[in-house]
Order: C-alpha cells, then sequence, then structure tokens
C-alpha cells in the first residue's frame, strides 16, 4: 500500500531465513481484513510500499535450525501476531504481549497477501492441523482462526458470555459476525444484533443471532432497552471501532454489565466517566486478540463441525486482484475476501 487506496501488487524477492528461529512458509490462503481498511482510508502518501496482510495459512517449506516441533511439509495456521509462546506473557495466554513477539507490515518481516512469508518465533506462533492438506473443504474456516473468527471469541471471552446472559454485538462485518457464532459456542441465552446489511444480518442469523436490531444512535438504543424489558444488555461486544458505536454499547449495556471491544479503536478518548461507566458500574474490557492462545481449543471445532466460521467470506481472489478485493471491500460489495493461492 503506497497510500490511501492505493494498494499494488509487485515481484520482490522471495523471503529467506534470516534467524534459527525462523520458518518459510508457503501460503495457500490469505485474506483481507477489516482492519486494512483503516489504512486503505488514511496511509499518507510513502515512497515505500507498505507489505499488506496479517492472516495465512499454508504449508512450511523450510525451518531454521532452533525450530522444534514442526516440521516441512507441516500444514500450519499462522496468526495475526508471531510470539514465543514461552514468555511470561504468553503463559498467561496474552500472546499479542510477547516479549520477542510483533507483527507483520514491515520491510523486515513483510506482509502476509503474498506467496511466501517468513515467520519469526516459528516454534511458538505457528500451529500444525493435523490431517488437512491444501484440497481440503475447510480451509476457509481454518483461515478464520488466523485471526477474525477467534477475534470475535476473544470479544465473547473477555465479555464473560456464558449460559443466561443477553449479549448484544454491535457491528455487522467479519468480526462481529464472527462475535456472534463465539456468544452461541458459549451460550449465550440471547443474541441481539446490531446491523444494517440484510446479507450479512442474514449470516448473523444462521450463526445464533436471535435478534437484529438496524437502527443506530438514539433509535437503536431505544430498540435493545425495548428488548431487553428496559433493562438493557449484560455483555455488549463492540466490533466496530468507531465513537459512534462505543456510544451505542454504553446506551444499552445494563447496569452491572460488561462492554468488550475488539474492534480496533479510531479514537482516543472514550468516556468512562459517571454517565457512561461509571455511574452504572459497568466494566470496560476488550483488547487486541491473543489468537494463539485461543488456536488449539479453536482447531478440532472445525475440524469436527462444531463451526463453520469461514462463512464469513464471501467472494474468492487470485493474487493479482487483491487491489480489487480491497475496493469490494470498502464499498460493502464483500464481506470478506479471500485470497486463493491453489
Amino acid at each position: 500500500m503506497y497510500a490511501a487506496g492505493d494498494v499494488r501488487v509487485e515481484t520482490v524477492p522471495d523471503p529467506r531465513i534470516l534467524e534459527p528461529t525462523d520458518a518459510i512458509v508457503r501460503v495457500v490462503r490469505a485474506c483481507v481484513c477489516g482492519s486494512d481498511l483503516h489504512p486503505y482510508h488514511s496511509l499518507k502518501p510513502r515512497t515505500e510500499g507498505r507489505p499488506m496482510g496479517h492472516e495465512l495459512i499454508g504449508v512450511i517449506e523450510d525451518l531454521g535450525t532452533e525450530v522444534t516441533g514442526l516440521r516441512k511439509g507441516d500444514f500450519v495456521i499462522t496468526p495475526f501476531t508471531y510470539s514465543d509462546n514461552t514468555c511470561a506473557f504468553c503463559r498467561e495466554g496474552l500472546h499479542t504481549s510477547c516479549v520477542h513477539g510483533g507483527g507483520w507490515g514491515s520491510v523486515e518481516t513483510g506482509g502476509l497477501q503474498a506467496e511466501y512469508a517468513r515467520i519469526p518465533q516459528a516454534s511458538g506462533t505457528l500451529v500444525a492441523v493435523p490431517g488437512v492438506d491444501e484440497h481440503s473443504d475447510l480451509l476457509p474456516s481454518l483461515l478464520t482462526l488466523s485471526d477474525v473468527y477467534l477475534t470475535g471469541y476473544h470479544a465473547a471471552v473477555m465479555g464473560r458470555v456464558e449460559q443466561g446472559k443477553t449479549v448484544t454485538v454491535i457491528g455487522d462485518g467479519a468480526v462481529g459476525l464472527s462475535a456472534v457464532l463465539a456468544s452461541r459456542q458459549l451460550g449465550a441465552e440471547r443474541i441481539i444484533l446490531m446491523g444494517r446489511h440484510t446479507s450479512r444480518t442474514d449470516l448473523g442469523r444462521e450463526f445464533g443471532a436471535t435478534d437484529v436490531v438496524a437502527e443506530r444512535g438514539d433509535e437503536g438504543i431505544e430498540k435493545v432497552k425495548e428488548l431487553t424489558g428496559g433493562e438493557g444488555s449484560h455483555v455488549v461486544l463492540e466490533a466496530v471501532g468507531h465513537m459512534p458505536a462505543y456510544e451505542q454499547a454504553y446506551g444499552i449495556v445494563r447496569p452491572g454489565g460488561v462492554i468488550s471491544r475488539v474492534g480496533v479503536p479510531q479514537y482516543q478518548d472514550a468516556p468512562v466517566g459517571w454517565a457512561s461507566l461509571f455511574g452504572h458500574n459497568v466494566t470496560l474490557t476488550g483488547g487486541v486478540a491473543p489468537v494463539r492462545a485461543y488456536l488449539e481449543q479453536a482447531i478440532p471445532q472445525v475440524l469436527d463441525g462444531t463451526i463453520t466460521p469461514g462463512k464469513v467470506f464471501d467472494r474468492s481472489v487470485r493474487i493479482d486482484d487483491v487491489p480489487d478485493a480491497y475496493r469490494a471491500m470498502d464499498d460493502r460489495e464483500a464481506l470478506k475476501v479471500m485470497i486463493d493461492f491453489g
């Protein structure tokens, strides 16, 4: 990406092992993320393009001499950040705060919307998927475990979703829909999806939403209050990242409830005072999803068909068409676009 709206496909040198803890992965599937649209709107012009992409599944082609637990030819999932899986924060399930970790998108690490990728800290980052190859029908759902489904799951976990709770999800993008599916898996009794796009909210109902609210702002708040007998929602999962969505969240949360944010915040000054949170004993939580912490438990759910989060992909392109994938997602012609390297 060279500037807002300026995405180009370029030929660059193949990645190579730079550290003994690296692996080289041949990419089978990647995708465009909703968070990729933030720089698509705002990136200032650059003379050197910013490598894009942070989600992939693929096959290990080469391994550094210190990589353990993996073999060439393994089919693997790469979380959207890399981590050693051994430091104090990783052991506490906070892989996105790993002392040896980091993310993609620099000249040094490259991006994952590419044919090959260098994966630092490969032993801790990559998770092999047994019994799956690059022709499996499960590839879309496995790809969501790299980021989008487990980001929605993280929202639900941090929101303390459980049986008997009413959950409201703000946002009908791929993360919001994933949060609906995760809330259903965690036993939520009622799931209200706030979204305006019928094709997306229909998928939300398939994932477990019991109600859909298309209204926004004060009107949307009143609708949710009406649905909950005036009490509000035990848990609100905010999957948008813009101030109006946050304002909706504290307008509909029940006293003593939880707001969990996983939409990348495009604001800094979120109200937390008497009228918004403090006066109603509301908990505010959320953050960057430590996908690596959830992968081992999520993979079997995909393999046995318990969840099919890959339904969020409604378009597939080849690498040369990635610029159009950004445009389609930005114009809401596509919910989430998968990149097929097969």
